[in-house]
């Protein structure tokens, strides 16, 4: 069986419609979505009304909720004064443009999911099996990553919310980043997912899709989102 996972797709309307050509290209039996679908990006209402549409089934992610709820923070770890400002200010002017049928879709989207095929239990999450805004990174310390590891009670933990894809097995469970459709940080600026590909083995197949960077770029700038975050997405920074 062949799954595909995507998620933080931050309002990137041309980065989603690239993954979902690639997906439909691919067919794969399953597709799922690990949330973030607003925020940072020019298209929050397009991404919503895109992923509504096909009825992905879709987690909530710490944005989705910051928006959905109209809450005064977004749930993300700004370390940065500056940063947090200009994240404040995105999502001020999410919460504006985004009306409120979209808002109550938001808040109808899942915390979890939890399957099984072909004897692997597989949990897929946001951020972390514990907190919907927890980011796990790939050079956590062992002994919480194994703690982590063991809390999903799963063969399979898949998540996003870093924006940094990676794959690692930890105490006999494969902890898998989907990395991020809209908003990459790795320095790799196309568009990336994942492919589960579940048989007598387990492949994770990373996936990049290349699109318009420009256009997504020039519509934050137009859009009075702040220019410094089509910056971070030409460049694919945190």
């Amino acid at each position: 069986m062949r799954i595909a996972i995507f998620s933080d797709i931050h309002g990137n309307r041309h980065a989603l419609s690239a993954v979902l050509a690639d997906i439909d290209r691919e067919v794969p039996d399953r597709v799922y979505c690990l949330g973030d679908l607003v925020g940072y990006g020019a298209y929050p209402n397009e991404v919503i009304e895109r992923i509504r549409d096909r009825g992905i089934p879709t987690l909530m992610g710490n944005y989705d909720d910051g928006v959905g709820f109209d809450k005064d923070e977004c749930g993300c770890a700004y370390t940065d004064p500056e940063m947090k400002r200009l994240g404040d200010r995105s999502l001020m002017w999410t919460r504006e443009v985004v009306p409120p049928e979209n808002k109550e879709f938001l808040r109808s989207l899942l915390p979890s999911i939890r399957f099984n095929v072909g004897g692997k239990e597989i949990l897929l999450v946001h951020g972390s099996p514990r907190r919907i805004n927890e980011y796990i990174y790939e050079d956590r310390p062992l002994f919480s990553l194994e703690h982590i590891a063991k809390s999903a009670e799963a063969d399979i933990l898949v998540f996003g919310h870093t924006h940094l894809p990676y794959v690692k097995e930890v105490a006999g469970v494969l902890l898998v980043n989907d990395g991020s459709v809209g908003k990459p940080k790795d320095g790799d600026a196309r568009a990336g997912y994942v492919m589960l590909h579940i048989g007598d083995e387990v492949k994770v197949e990373f996936r990049r899709v290349p699109y318009d960077v420009a256009a997504a770029a020039e519509s934050i700038r137009e859009g009075g989102l702040p220019a410094h975050f089509a910056f971070l997405l030409e460049n694919a920074r945190g």
